[in-house]
This record gives C-alpha cells, sequence and structure tokens, in this order.
C-alpha cells in the first residue's frame, strides 16, 4: 500500500517510515501541506500531522475532503477534545494522538483502509422512510435528493442499514468501522452519529437503543 505520510519532524518521519517499510507499505514523506495536495492522487492513504510548517493541518484536510475520499488517519500532538472533534467533523477517518504505539498504529492503518472498501460490491440499497442507502454504490439519498458523507459517516451508516431493523451494539459498530473499541474511538462514534443523523435530516431513523447501540429503521 501506498502511504504519504505528512510530517515535518525528521525524527518522527524516520521512524514511522522505517516501521512502515518493515510491514510492506510504500511511503512517500512530505513535510507542507501543500505538497499534500500535489502528491495524494497517488497514494492509498494520508498520515497527517496537524502541525505543519505552512499551514494548518486541519485545512490541508478541510481541502483534501473537498476533492478526494482518501482514507486520512490524523497523527498529531493535539489532543485536546475541540481538535478530535474538528478533525474528525472535517473528515479524518482515525484520530491518533502522539505518543502512540506503533502495534497500534498499524492495525488502525488495517482498519481504516478495510473498512474504507467495504461493501463497494455489496448488491442492495436499503430505504428507511425517504432514506435511501445504496451498500454497493455507497451513496445516500434522502427524497431522492443525494447526500454527501465522509467515509467514515458512511461506514457506521453502512453497518447499520446493513441490518436494517436490527438493533447493533456500539461495540459492533466500533469493531467493524475502527477495529477495536477504545474510549477514545468511542467518543469519535458519537460524533459521527450526530452529524449523520443531522444530515439525514431524520433524527429517528436512527434509533438509540438505551445501554446498547443502534438501529437502522423500524
Amino acid at each position: 500500500m501506498e502511504i504519504l505520510l505528512a510530517e515535518d519532524d525528521d525524527g518522527v518521519a524516520s521512524a514511522l517510515v522505517e516501521v512502515l517499510y518493515d510491514h510492506s507499505h510504500t511511503v512517500r514523506r512530505v513535510s507542507r501541506g501543500r505538497d499534500v495536495m500535489t502528491y495524494h492522487r497517488a497514494a492509498d492513504l494520508l498520515l497527517l500531522d496537524l502541525g505543519l510548517p505552512d499551514t494548518d493541518g486541519l485545512d490541508v484536510l478541510r481541502r483534501l475532503r473537498a476533492v478526494s475520499e482518501l482514507p486520512v488517519v490524523v497523527l498529531t500532538a493535539r489532543g485536546d477534545e475541540r481538535s478530535v472533534v474538528r478533525g474528525l467533523r472535517l473528515g479524518a477517518d482515525d484520530y491518533l494522538v502522539k505518543p502512540v504505539r506503533l502495534t497500534e498504529l498499524l492495525a488502525r492503518i488495517d482498519a481504516v483502509t478495510r473498512r474504507a472498501t467495504t461493501g463497494r460490491d455489496a448488491p442492495r440499497a436499503v430505504r428507511a422512510g425517504e432514506v435511501e442507502v445504496d451498500l454497493g454504490a455507497r451513496r445516500v439519498q434522502v427524497a431522492g435528493e443525494e447526500v454527501t458523507l465522509t467515509t467514515k459517516e458512511f461506514d457506521v451508516l453502512a453497518v447499520l442499514a446493513a441490518r436494517p431493523g436490527t438493533s447493533v451494539s456500539r461495540e459492533q459498530i466500533l469493531d467493524e468501522v475502527w477495529g477495536d473499541a477504545y474510549q477514545a474511538v468511542s467518543r469519535s462514534l458519537d460524533v459521527h452519529l450526530a452529524q449523520l443523523r443531522a444530515k439525514l435530516g431524520n433524527p429517528q431513523v436512527i434509533t438509540t437503543i438505551r445501554g446498547f447501540g443502534y438501529r437502522f429503521g423500524e
């Protein structure tokens, strides 16, 4: 897999490049946000530091999401809740705070790339009220109008829509979308569900099952 690494710290970048190479990934390392926009088309995944010297990484993420659905894992020293929420709302597929265990980073990369391709060959569309989810085409329409979702938002919705009318636990969603039920990721699920409900324009289409999880449709 071709990974684009946006990291301005030479020491951190060298360590990441080494471990990624050791796990059979090809890495292009850049240190500026403008280079992300230049090289992202050739990448399968972006590892993005937010503290880049020429522009804030969140601005890079915003610009990237306007033109690409490339899976993005934010890897940064910013662990405050506001930054985490902003990163996820702008379209990051995962958000890790330095220092991070390399085994966890590799697992998150695998989970993000796996979930980004999940459902592409699914043949069916699922409807709940005015909301229609095409699992194969990864498209969502509300009352006939297409709704734009981030990769991660669709992945969360797809887990629920693939089991219409069935209660799905939080742990199952976390496992299928993120690969593990870490506490920080659990908070990410809440952010993505809130965004989903707002974009679908009908909060009731995703029902909360108190103390368990969620259900799509009746």
